[in-house]
């Protein structure tokens, strides 16, 4: 399943908060392989707070989107008992993801794992933001095979999609990457402070 909001949206950002939250919530499906990298955690009327992961690089303005909304997410969610990996201090490039799901394995067993990243489309996609409820697969875009990693996918499409993908890393604005960071860290941190806002355990 897949939800789909424009940043000209004027509620994209809790459009993304509400796609979230019901991913969170869904019942794992019986019928699909599950590419997670945990467990997936047992029903829980007060589930510990996700995990999320902001995967790409502060050196290309086109791949520099989950860095940004790590670093918003980092600020907006000051008191708030969760986990964030992925800054413009310390970002999680692609090809850190295979050590990374061991990582996440070991330490945030039975947690389900939000992805952020950026991603190339049809022309008409630009500006678009996907929440999809499967894995994250960073350099998908760009041909590369480097796994997957999550339970839910938030994309944001900064670029048309062409062989050397010349759009993603060099000519795509940093004001349309900001401000599909300003809405995707909006609704990931209205909704984590919604569901454990009372939980105020500074980590």
């Amino acid at each position: 399943m897949e939800y789909c909001f424009n940043i000209f949206n004027r509620l994209a950002a809790d459009g993304t908060a509400m796609a979230v939250d019901k991913f969170l919530h869904a019942p794992p499906a019986s019928s699909r392989k599950t590419a997670s990298a945990h467990p997936a955690a047992p029903p829980d009327d007060s589930p510990a707070a996700p995990v999320i992961v902001c995967v790409g690089s502060d050196l290309a303005i086109g791949d520099s989107l989950g860095p940004i909304v790590g670093s918003m997410l980092r600020y907006k969610t000051q008191g708030l008992d969760c986990f964030i990996y992925g800054t413009l201090k310390a970002p999680v490039t692609a090809k850190e993801i295979r050590y990374l799901r061991s990582f996440l394995k070991e330490t945030h067993r039975g947690r389900k794992i939000i992805a952020v990243d950026a991603a190339v489309g049809s022309e008409g996609d630009i500006g678009l933001i996907k929440i999809l409820d499967s894995p994250l697969r960073p350099g998908a875009g760009a041909n590369k095979k480097l796994g997957c990693i999550g339970d839910i996918s938030v994309l944001g499409i900064v670029a048309e999609k062409s062989l050397m993908n010349y759009g993603l890393l060099n000519t795509t604005r940093l004001n349309l990457v900001y401000s599909m960071a300003e809405i995707v860290s909006d609704g990931l941190s209205s909704l984590l402070w919604q569901a454990h806002g009372a939980d105020r355990r500074v980590v």
